[in-house]
Formats: structure tokens, C-alpha cells, sequence
């Protein structure tokens, strides 16, 4: 038994109306070949370059290890200068990950190399931000806590994606207080017997190559493997209806603060008291017995 996962469509000369028809409006992930042709980026970004232009940033670090304890669950592995975090890179495989590095903050310079794309979209262009990681590193399974809509572009590397769209939910797993899936569920190779709700879910997945784009609409879970060391950049489209910006501030405000407030209060037993109710509530929602 296996995943039950379908190709996301490749597109090329894609027009702003077709891109709302077909993928925005009825919000179905896509991959974007050629939405970055005319970006400097898409010839200069490597790693060679960023440790020129970069790499005495100290950047913060983030490992594969599940949050344990009263530990916070957002909290970096460690912090060290950019160039030095590509020089692992470059040694081999590690689970080591830059997450959500604000580039307009901290790298300025290099938003010359990009332009938002014309597709009609409104983009928050305050948040470029950029992630790296290491060959074979994982992200676990999630969606947005803010919940934009996500326009992934994929360089210096290549990496694997799974989607699954906010109706597949009650199948994959999801934390209470939480926007993630169970950490110790790996999606690469799910244990069916263990986790059997997972095969009912119906998703999505592809590899995305140097200069792909792919669209990851609002509330979609994704799930990331490095295959190779990767560069990627995401430039974000926020929520603007009432109803989203409520749950936004929600997730914000009371969510994230709650579950961090009882790991701190309760320690690991709260993390092993969520993962059962993740598996009971799925497997109700499944009717698995």
C-alpha cells in the first residue's frame, strides 16, 4: 500500500488570466517553468555567489530533531555565519535548514535579482524570504500559519514536495494546537500498518528542478525533501478576507502561545498527550477502529 499521490501539472507560458482560471481562483498547486526566465537570479544564484555576497550574515539554524520536553517548538539548533553553514552544505548530507530568512532584512542587495511575478496577484513585499538545506534534509508536514498563498522558486539544487489540499486533513495525521502533521511520520516512507488513515488521503507531489516555480495555494500542507543541497526563494500572497485574517490572528495570538505556555507547563506529556489525540481523531475521522 502507498501514498495515493498524483503529478501537479507543468506549465510554460502561462497567462495572468489562465493562472487565475485554472489555479488561483480554484486554488490547485502548480509548477511555473518559466516564471523566473528573466531573473538575474536564475543565473546567479548558487552557492559560490551567496557565500560572496552573504556570507559573513550569522544565520539562525534549524535541525530535523522533533520538539521534546519543555523545549519551544520554534526554536533554532544554532547560529553561525552563512558562509560556514555552506561549507556543510558542501561536505554532505545534513539535516540543517535555514527557515523563513527575511532577504530584504538582512541581504538587501540581493532583491535586484528577483521581480514579482505579473500574474494579479498582491504580493506582501516586505517578506522575500529564503530556504536552504542540506542533502536529505526533511520538512515535516504543514501548512501556513499566516496562510498566503506561496510561490516557491526552486534554485542550486533540487528537492522533493508533497501537497495535500485543507480537505485531506482529517486523514494525515494533524497535532491539535498545531499546524503540523505527527513529527515522527515520515512521509518518504510512512508506516501504513501504524498510520493507516494516510492512504485514504489523496494528495499531490513532484521534484522541483533549478528555476521551477511551484504555487502552493493558501491552507495547502507541504511536506519537503532536500534530494540535493537547495536554495529556494518564496514570495508570499497574505489572506485579505475577514474570515482568514481572524484565524490568522488566532494561530498567531492564541495557538501558538497556548501549545508553547503547556510544553512549558506539562513538558513531554503534552507532546505524547496531542500525538494520541491526533490519532484518535483521525482514525475517527477515517472510521478506523
Amino acid at each position: 500500500m502507498k501514498l495515493d499521490l498524483q503529478n501537479i501539472p507543468r506549465r510554460s507560458n502561462l497567462s495572468q488570466e489562465e493562472f487565475h482560471r485554472e489555479y488561483f481562483e480554484p486554488r490547485r498547486p502548480v509548477i511555473i517553468e518559466d516564471l523566473s526566465r528573466n531573473w538575474p537570479a536564475l543565473k546567479k544564484w548558487n552557492f559560490s555567489y551567496f557565500k560572496e555576497k552573504a556570507g559573513e550574515i550569522i544565520v539562525p539554524l534549524y535541525d530535523g530533531k522533533p520538539a521534546s520536553g519543555r523545549s519551544n517548538s520554534h526554536g533554532p539548533a544554532k547560529k553561525i555565519p552563512f558562509k560556514d553553514y555552506i561549507e556543510i552544505l558542501e561536505k554532505g548530507p545534513t539535516d540543517l535548514r535555514m527557515f523563513f530568512f527575511n532577504l530584504l532584512q538582512n541581504c538587501p542587495d540581493l532583491i535586484e535579482d528577483f521581480k514579482y511575478p505579473e500574474l494579479g496577484v498582491k504580493f506582501f513585499k516586505k517578506l522575500p524570504v529564503l530556504f536552504v538545506g542540506g542533502e536529505g534534509s526533511k520538512v515535516v508536514m504543514h501548512y501556513d500559519m499566516d496562510l498566503a498563498n506561496n510561490f516557491h522558486f526552486n534554485f542550486a539544487g533540487r528537492k522533493r514536495i508533497i501537497l495535500y489540499p485543507p480537505d485531506q486533513t482529517g486523514f494525515i495525521y494533524k497535532v491539535p494546537y498545531s499546524i503540523v502533521s505527527m513529527e515522527i511520520i515520515d512521509m518518504e516512507d510512512p508506516d501504513l500498518d501504524k498510520y493507516p488513515a494516510l492512504a485514504k488521503a489523496k494528495g499531490y507531489e513532484c521534484t522541483l528542478e533549478h528555476g521551477d516555480a511551484l504555487y502552493i495555494p493558501s491552507r495547502w500542507w507541504h511536506w519537503v525533501k532536500y534530494e540535493t543541497p537547495s536554495l529556494s526563494l518564496t514570495l508570499r500572497s497574505l489572506p485579505s478576507k475577514p474570515s482568514d485574517l481572524g484565524e490568522v490572528l488566532s494561530n498567531l495570538l492564541f495557538m501558538r502561545n497556548y501549545d508553547n505556555l503547556m510544553r512549558k507547563l506539562k513538558g513531554q506529556k503534552w507532546i505524547e498527550y496531542k500525538n494520541r489525540k491526533a490519532i484518535e481523531r483521525t482514525h475517527r475521522h477515517a472510521g478506523i477502529k
